[in-house]
């Protein structure tokens, strides 16, 4: 992460930067001269991408003037910065790896907080788990258990009873993984407890007196979602028993009475503050045609400020398929707000997953300055205010549409380089230009687009692409 800047009256800052990105750098540095008043500099170095700059290779070519105070390399030179600091006389800063980042050097950027802590167990629940073989039970636990789940919560078949649960069971605990029994059903709960289930999903009225005899901590519901006294005669039972508990009071999808629904872990939190609770938050992401993120960050938030300290939690539904990881991160974030008492903002990108946080964009004039200042034939592509722009020698092309826009380069002499595999190149480049413009996305060209937790970082092609379609 690049370093902050502190200035003074004395503040000279040496920016270096390749050929390409020259006339942004320069724009961009004199507005940010005007708005803090220091002097500057730009050394361009030889080289037309800045992106392979490397600190030994500018060693021998940065030439600050005498009254240099900062040098300003870009956020390429992380590696081995030291080789650089050691040759130069003045102190250098690594700058971000994009040019218009270069404000966030200026503001009163936070401080790193740490996300490494967090006191929410996620049991993620396998629905219908008898009816998967048990290498496929395991798999799907396995992977769970890697996308953060602590605990695995096997999801009976209410219309018929299992009568192999135990080896369902065997195969999780054998591998030292925490496993809870979701079932009304006695033998299935006894068997699966036998063999190693720690847990039982769920306890009221029915079934409480079976639990004296399971030894294991059960999880206790009221008869009914509405039923708080249900709840309080089986707690009063149980503990009257020496049976370990939690409570979860039901939480109840919208339209079914959800703002209810939180009220009620509120009061029941507040009868029972020596009891651990859950809250089981698949029945809102699972019932709500909207994507899971937001939704478990806001109930792992409500979660964390009652010391609710364990979410059971699914992915059947396509729009839920990473509540596990989606929690995951969610918990280590509200446990940072509600530990540091201020909102879970600038603590980090991995749930801000349909759009940015930033979409830093260059000037038209700078994307001229750009088209007149290339050499070569290959083809940048810029997305920015509703439009896709496509720049290369002497050339700047615009259009909303990605298609319009192919076909306008089509017509220019220079297109006599597009073969095959630079039409597929472009092609693609432009279909996720063209998505980042409808999602309002920041799109960056041969990189992937950022889908928090999603991302899908793949290997960068520009290299074999410029080497590929360079011009004879």
């Amino acid at each position: 992460m690049h370093s902050a800047l502190k200035l003074t009256r004395t503040t000279h800052l040496h920016f270096v930067t390749g050929k390409l990105a020259e006339q942004a750098v320069r724009d961009i540095v004199r507005e940010l001269a005007s708005r803090h008043s220091f002097e500057y500099s730009i050394g361009v170095m030889p080289i037309t991408v800045a992106a392979l700059m490397t600190p030994k290779w500018l060693a021998s070519k940065v030439h600050p003037p005498d009254q240099t105070t900062h040098i300003i390399v870009p956020g390429y030179c992380g590696e081995d910065l030291e080789t650089l600091r050691n040759q130069l006389s003045v102190e250098v800063v690594l700058g971000p790896k994009d040019c218009r980042d270069l404000p966030t050097l200026f503001g009163n950027r936070p401080q790193p907080v740490s996300l490494d802590r967090y006191d929410i167990e996620i049991i993620a629940e396998i629905n219908h788990a008898p009816r998967l073989t048990i290498d496929q039970f395991a798999d799907q636990a396995r992977q769970l258990v890697a996308d953060g789940a602590d605990r695995i919560d096997i999801g009976c078949d209410p219309a018929r009873r299992c009568d192999q649960i135990a080896d369902y069971v065997r195969v999780l605990t054998e591998q030292n993984i925490a496993v809870s029994i979701d079932t009304f059903n006695r033998q299935e709960t006894e068997t699966a407890v036998q063999a190693g289930a720690s847990l039982v999903l769920s306890v009221n009225s029915e079934n409480r007196h079976w639990a004296v005899d399971w030894g294991c901590e059960i999880v206790a519901i009221p008869d009914t979602p509405t039923d708080l006294d249900s709840l309080d005669e089986t707690v009063e039972y149980l503990s009257r028993r020496n049976v370990p508990m939690r409570l979860d009071p039901i939480l109840e999808p919208i339209g079914a009475g959800l703002a209810a629904s939180l009220v009620r872990y509120s009061l029941v939190r507040h009868r029972y503050p020596e009891l651990a609770m859950m809250m089981g938050i698949g029945n809102l992401t699972e019932l709500t045609d909207v994507d899971s993120a937001g939704i478990n960050l806001m109930l792992l938030g409500i979660c964390q400020e009652l010391s609710i300290h364990s979410v059971l939690t699914t992915q059947v539904i396509d729009w839920a398929q990473s509540s596990v990881r989606e929690c995951d991160h969610a918990r280590r974030l509200v446990w940072a707000a509600v530990d540091r008492g201020t909102p879970p903002k600038n603590l980090s990108n991995q749930l801000v997953m349909l759009r940015d946080r930033r979409r830093p964009a260059f000037s038209t004039e700078t994307l001229d300055a750009l088209a007149e200042s290339i050499k070569d034939n290959n083809y940048r592509l810029f997305a920015q205010q509703g439009e896709l722009h496509l720049i290369s020698r002497r050339l700047h092309l615009s259009a909303i549409d990605p298609f319009l826009l192919f076909d306008q380069l089509l017509g220019q002499p220079i297109a006599d380089n597009i073969d095959r595999s630079h039409a597929f190149y472009l092609g693609y480049e432009m279909a996720k230009a063209s998505i980042s413009l409808t999602l309002g996305k920041q799109y960056d060209q041969d990189q992937p687009l950022d889908w928090g937790l999603l991302t899908d970082h793949q290997q960068s092609h520009r290299l074999a692409r410029s080497n590929r379609h360079r011009n004879p």
